[in-house]
């Protein structure tokens, strides 16, 4: 079977010292100060504070900083092919860094779609050439999809593809979906699925509750989702294929997924920051810029449901669903905006300061959530055991700061969390060896 492919751009591989960072990496069952040593591109050594001969390396100070293993996302959009003016490769994958990601994997549903294996190999050459992260692309389950017709999913894979869906739609389709599970036997590859019966959904724009029904919008019904989720996950289970579930909101959907995992079904989940942080209270602003995205925000009792499936496990992994759109798509009517917001940039400080902070969830289960992803696709997951390619999350936890004062690395600005104090920031993000972001106003020390 073919491998999942990801590319990033070449360059200088990082020799330098983070000394005195408390690192924390839930995999490798490490949680301790240490002297941080990377030389050309690898994790070298994880030494006592101040115990290491720097003469060759660039010395960082990171007392009172924590490394992490850099985060991974399986669930972004680029808007390349046909849309750059919201996003390209570069701009995503630089809004991907100063997350703290070093590896991301970008949603099939361009214009046109990624249904042929020439564009998942120009993509990736793109990647090579542009991105400061490892970038790598899904393929759409259905040519062009349009839910009819499998693609050619053997030779995507051979081309790089790194699984399969048609994120934006749902496979309509049950002998659709079975087949690809079928062909999934032959060729690998995940099958992400956006989890929406359209006939349920119809006209919505938002959650279909009290808040719904006190603004006059239409809503989408959570079963709309979760029904979806029982279905596919009972064709993956009788074909003994493997799914994952995109962007996770509603209660009924945390038990669906729960029951497959019971009846020993392959199937992982995510689930994304605002779906963990915010509730449809917020649409009653009428702010389409931050708050409309499909699926919808859901009630409080569906946020609690997706928190307690992060704690045991149903829940496997978060994805950001990072959406980018044009200002013009946002600034009209609820109604008629685009629905989608972005969140490479905010994920991480997001869910510290309305999670980890307030003790909903601890420190360690949310930097397992943010790098678990990889493995899902096939891809080595990030980790600070010695050995391991440097990938790296510098973070200082105790740092404040308003989302887009600076602005964005992104090339939109439709951020579910614009102009909201945070706690917690990544000051410097190591990815495929390299040094990939450094916030302009962290001063590096100097090197010894």
């Amino acid at each position: 079977m073919s491998k999942t492919k990801l590319e990033m751009r070449a360059g200088e591989s990082a020799n330098l010292l983070l000394r005195g960072a408390t690192v924390l990496d839930p995999a490798a069952g490490i949680d301790a100060r240490h002297d941080v040593v990377v030389r050309d591109g690898k994790v070298a050594e994880l030494a006592e504070p101040g115990s290491v001969d720097v003469a060759e390396l660039e010395a960082i100070d990171a007392e009172g900083l924590h490394a992490f293993p850099a985060f991974f996302d399986p669930h972004v959009h680029l808007r390349t092919p046909g849309q750059e003016h919201k996003e390209d490769i570069e701009t995503g994958a630089r809004s991907a860094a100063a997350g703290g990601f070093c590896g991301i994997l970008a949603m099939a549903n361009t214009e046109p779609p990624v249904s042929e294996p020439a564009d998942v190999e120009a993509l990736l050459v793109d990647a090579r050439a542009a991105a400061a992260v490892k970038v790598g692309f899904l393929a759409t389950v259905t040519r062009a999809m349009q839910g009819e017709e499998l693609t050619e999913m053997a030779s995507l894979r051979q081309a790089g593809a790194a699984g399969f869906s048609d994120d934006g739609l749902p496979v309509r389709s049950a002998n659709i979906l079975r087949r690809a599970l079928q062909y999934q036997r032959l060729c690998g590859g995940t099958i992400a699925l956006h989890e929406e019966d359209p006939e349920l959904s119809g006209s919505g724009v938002m959650h279909e509750g009290a808040v719904s029904a006190a603004l006059g919008l239409d809503g989408v019904p959570s079963i709309s989702e979760s029904t979806m989720i029982a279905r596919d996950a009972a064709i993956a289970g009788y074909e003994g294929g493997r799914i994952h579930v995109q962007h996770l909101s509603a209660a009924e959907s945390v038990e669906a997924v729960r029951a497959a995992k019971a009846a020993g079904v392959q199937i992982t989940c995510e689930a994304s920051p605002h779906h963990l942080c915010l509730t449809d209270e917020e649409v009653r602003s009428l702010d389409p810029r931050r708050f409309k995205m499909n699926p919808p925000l859901r009630g409080e009792a569906d946020r609690q449901a997706l928190i307690e499936g992060l704690r045991d496990g149903t829940i496997d992994c978060i994805a950001t669903d990072h959406a980018p759109h044009a200002p013009e798509e946002k600034e009209v009517p609820y109604e008629q905006a685009a629905m989608g917001v972005t969140g490479l940039e905010t994920a991480f400080a997001a869910l510290h300061t309305h999670l980890v902070l307030p003790g909903t969830i601890e420190l360690r289960l949310l930097v397992d959530r943010l790098s678990v992803a990889a493995g899902f696709f096939e891809v080595e997951r990030p980790s600070l055991a010695p050995g391991s390619e440097a990938n790296i999350a510098l973070c200082d936890l105790s740092a404040g700061w308003t989302v887009g004062e600076d602005g964005y690395e992104s090339r939109s600005a439709n951020s579910w969390c614009d102009g909201e104090e945070l706690t917690g920031r990544v000051l410097m993000t190591l990815a495929g060896g390299q040094i990939a972001y450094r916030l302009r106003s962290f001063s590096m020390g100097v090197a010894a």
